[in-house]
């Protein structure tokens, strides 16, 4: 039998099982979403854009710094607060001025929300915030704050999880607690029992 004769044998069956995988498909519901009319249901831990809480920023420039892309801008002054108390010291601090995030550089990497130490960026699952011209996806801090409405709450902690460590700072007790002068008794101290050796035996002259 050639080759011919063969593919023409197997022709016939190729064609009717894609008949069947097309009239199979068809009659399936279909999952497609009608998006924009539908809002898509994105998972809990989506990385859409960085908001910021500004009343957190300290400018201490951590989150630029650790950025591999450069796309944080952050410009601050010092202002001179009073003393808190007659003959204190005055204090310093820095104000923000400007945090800006050009998108069109951002990798979305989330080193920036990791490396904040003072709770100032949030992973927000809001996407829609496309531009016509890529100038214009350099967000600046009141479009940034603008979305922390949308930062979704932190999930519940596992019942079985362990304490954080915050939380057992606060409960641990205050420093010099039971001991003398403190409120308390001093807990026993143990003493460990000395042990006295023989010097070594000396070698006759």
């Amino acid at each position: 039998m050639s080759a011919r004769d063969r593919r023409g044998r197997g022709g016939l069956p190729g064609v009717l099982k894609g008949l069947a995988a097309t009239a199979r498909t068809a009659v399936r519901p279909s999952h497609t979403a009608e998006y924009p009319d539908v809002a898509p249901t994105l998972p809990p831990r989506s990385r859409g854009v960085i908001a910021l809480l500004e009343e957190n920023c300290t400018s201490c420039m951590l989150c630029a710094r650790e950025c591999p892309d450069w796309c944080i801008y952050i410009d601050s002054h010092k202002e001179t607060l009073p003393a808190a108390t007659p003959g204190g010291r005055e204090r310093q601090r820095n104000v923000l001025d400007r945090f800006a995030i050009d998108f069109s550089l951002c990798m979305y990497c989330g080193i920036c929300v990791e490396v904040c130490p003072f709770d100032a960026l949030f992973w927000s699952p809001q996407f829609e915030y496309a531009e016509t011209d890529i100038r214009d996806l350099l967000h600046e801090k009141d479009r940034l704050g603008g979305w922390m409405a949308t930062v979704p709450p932190p999930p519940a902690l596992d019942e079985r999880a362990a304490e954080p460590g915050e939380v057992a700072a606060a409960n641990r007790p205050a420093r010099g607690t039971g001991l003398v002068g403190g409120g308390g008794t001093r807990p026993p101290r143990t003493v460990r029992p000395r042990v006295v050796r023989d010097p070594p035996p000396q070698e006759p002259s």
